[in-house]
């Protein structure tokens, strides 16, 4: 007996980039393309639906309740926190998502934000087209400080397939890595350190673990005070892991010597946000979500995703989630 075609709806390509290519599934299929999907525009377009693909789009209880075919739910990205997991297991819905595509390009731009902060090259290149090269006369001046980074020394918090590569390239580049042990844990064993020994070691921190109710605001204003090393704080892994007014406090005054973050709570940020109120300083660097978006990056995560349904398809299921 023929299989009826699966009807497949991606409710929000906009967020990939339109020149990655997204090969059609090789079995009998309806593909139906939205480019952004409204919250309350999700019901009514998945509810003929035998697959969902979605990458920052909420799908919820009361969706999947009114989703009566609905078989799977292949999420477009690592995170599946945009996905109700009970809800799903409960009406015998699967759930992927996208694995290890990212080992490259996240670490690689958690380093150059820690490479423009420490040699302040945002706030040099902000002088510079200000004239302040013109008004020092001479060939160079000292307005903003530079640091190596070769004997520094990196805390992670995260010790993941991302936090373990970017660990890589920082002792590549003589700096000393320190993986923080759960906060608030009293046995850590090595290759971890306790969390508040990494806090005051550390001359940078860099985040990449999830967003959970244990790491939920993991950074805060006692966290800041800990830090004796004025250490740059990177966060390239989920907004909502560090806490937005007690970072501003803390880099305002001092506390911390900078800010690198590609993650926001929510995305965008509104205008009255925190993170953007920092935006007038030198050492603070704000970028929007695309430590994961590189072309090569992004051309693996397609072709994952498709990978994944067809997989499911022929029922072998994969990167499954559970809740």
């Amino acid at each position: 007996m023929v299989k009826p075609p699966l009807r497949i709806v991606f409710l929000d390509r906009e967020t990939i980039a339109p020149h990655i290519s997204l090969r059609p599934p090789r079995f009998a299929h309806e593909l139906v393309v939205h480019e952004r999907s409204a919250a309350d525009e999700v019901s009514a377009r998945i509810r003929e639906a035998d697959v969902v693909i979605t990458n920052k789009v909420r799908v919820s209880a009361q969706d999947i309740a009114a989703a009566g075919r609905l078989k799977l739910i292949a999420v477009a990205a690592t995170g599946v926190d945009n996905v109700d997991l009970d809800a799903c297991a409960k009406a015998g819905v699967t759930v992927s998502n996208i694995r290890d595509y990212a080992r490259n390009t996240v670490p690689e731009h958690t380093l150059a934000l820690i490479f423009a902060l420490r040699r302040s090259l945002p706030a040099y290149r902000r002088s510079v087209a200000e004239g302040a090269w013109q008004r020092a006369g001479q060939f160079c001046y000292f307005d903003y400080p530079i640091n190596d980074l070769a004997g520094s020394t990196l805390g992670i918090v995260g010790r993941g397939t991302l936090g373990q590569s970017t660990g890589r390239l920082a002792a590549a580049l003589g700096m000393t890595v320190l993986y923080a042990g759960r906060k608030g844990s009293t046995d850590v064993q090595a290759p971890y350190v306790p969390f508040d020994e990494m806090l005051a070691r550390s001359d940078i921190i860099s985040l990449h673990c999830p967003l959970t109710e244990h790491t939920r605001n993991l950074i805060g204003a006692g966290e800041f005070a800990a830090m004796q090393r004025r250490p740059l704080i990177i966060n390239t892994a989920r907004g909502g892991l560090v806490d937005e007014h007690a970072l501003a406090h803390a880099l305002r005054s001092g506390q911390i010597s900078g800010a690198g973050f590609d993650v926001t709570r929510p995305e965008p940020p509104p205008a009255d946000s925190p993170l953007m109120q920092l935006l007038d300083m030198p050492n603070f660097i704000l970028t929007p979500h695309v430590g994961w978006a590189s072309n090569q990056a992004m051309q693996a995560l397609a072709d994952q995703l498709i990978d994944n349904i067809e997989a499911f398809e022929r029922g072998e299921p994969r990167n499954c989630v559970q809740p």
